[in-house]
């Protein structure tokens, strides 16, 4: 008899998204209920969720209706799921590999799958967020439950913000974009990213100073496009957040008489913040303050070298020493950054 084949899970976290009209309000109160998103008392937590999904309801049903009813969000990643296992199978042929999505606030949930995982009782399981940039408010999140749901942990990727290829396929991405809009001139890049309330960042999340950092990266490959801008979308309730804001952004280079390409810089899929909030809310905006040309350049998706990007990262978990996560002199946030997954597995371990 021959050897068995190695088992290898691979987990992909990502946000989540109602599957249609009666999922949106259990959804967002799934979302608005982790302490990783409103940190307050756990009652006042609760409540506060119950409010938000209520009052949120009737507009965001509104605006998945566009898509159809629900979120792309899960289709799209068992997309890069299934280009993912082609790129693993052919750098692992003698591996029995399979892929999970494991969606933070909707099915399939964290809890699930980690259950799932446990039960095809893996040698290996790399835990890959499709979140680039390491937040408290998402990577962590997620983390968090897959622990408590007692799930298989051998390896872990835990931000990915100047990964080559991923940096590469961003660069390419836009390049192409610009060209099939017809080479647009004066013209203004902005990198919209989702944002966060200014305390979370105060409080040690290295989130904006990542994206800041894969912007720079690309930068350094697209020296024809000397006016960019670092801009942030998508905030919720009265909190002072992290700025500029997108449709500030947008406003200002309208001002300045400048055309506008968008890259959606923290978002590897398409989902509602892309295809509803930048597609039209911004389009909007950038059509009444009369500007010439907006053109939006897609989320990365079934990308071939982004997958390659993905591919790297988990042979690259499966290369270095055992451990939860990566070894902490391989991280890339400086020090002031305490909310840092490598550093707080640090502190753990001293």
């Amino acid at each position: 008899m021959g050897e068995a084949r190695r088992k290898l899970a691979v987990v992909l976290f990502n946000l989540g998204g109602p599957d249609g009209p009666d999922d949106v309000r259990p959804f967002l109160r799934n979302l608005f209920r982790d302490p990783a998103i409103i940190r307050a008392p756990g009652p006042v937590r609760e409540g506060l969720a119950l409010f938000i999904s209520t009052v949120r309801n009737k507009e965001a049903t509104a605006n998945y209706a566009k898509m159809g009813g629900g979120s792309p969000l899960l289709p799209e990643t068992k997309k890069q799921a299934e280009a993912l296992q082609g790129v693993l199978e052919a750098e692992f042929p003698d591996d029995e590999i399979r892929i999970w999505p494991a969606m933070r606030y909707w099915h399939p949930l964290t809890e699930d799958v980690a259950a799932e995982v446990k039960a095809w009782a893996p040698d290996e399981c790399v835990l890959l967020p499709l979140y680039p940039q390491f937040s408290t408010t998402t990577t962590a999140s997620s983390l968090k439950r897959w622990r408590e749901a007692d799930g298989p942990q051998t390896r872990t990727v835990c931000c990915y913000p100047t990964e080559p290829a991923f940096v590469d396929a961003h660069a390419a991405l836009i390049r192409k974009t610009w060209e099939k809009a017809g080479r647009p001139e004066n013209v203004r890049l902005l990198f919209s990213a989702h944002g966060l309330p200014k305390k979370v960042i105060e409080d040690g999340d290295p989130y904006q100073w990542q994206v800041e950092q894969t912007v720079a990266a690309i930068m350094k490959q697209m020296p024809d496009f000397p006016d960019w801008q670092v801009c942030y979308q998508s905030k919720v309730g009265p909190m002072e957040w992290v700025g500029p804001s997108t449709e500030d952004a947008i406003r200002g280079a309208a001002g300045d008489g400048r055309n506008i390409m968008l890259s959606p810089i923290a978002f590897v899929s398409e989902h509602i913040e892309t295809l509803v909030e930048l597609d039209e809310e911004y389009a909007e905006v950038a059509e009444a303050c009369s500007v010439a040309s907006y053109v939006r350049v897609p989320a990365l998706g079934q990308d071939a070298v982004f997958i390659e990007s993905l591919a790297g990262l988990v042979k690259s978990a499966l290369e270095r020493g055992p451990g939860p996560l990566p070894d902490t002199g391989e991280r890339i946030c400086p020090a002031e950054w305490s909310g840092c997954a490598c550093r707080q597995a640090e502190a753990v371990s001293a």
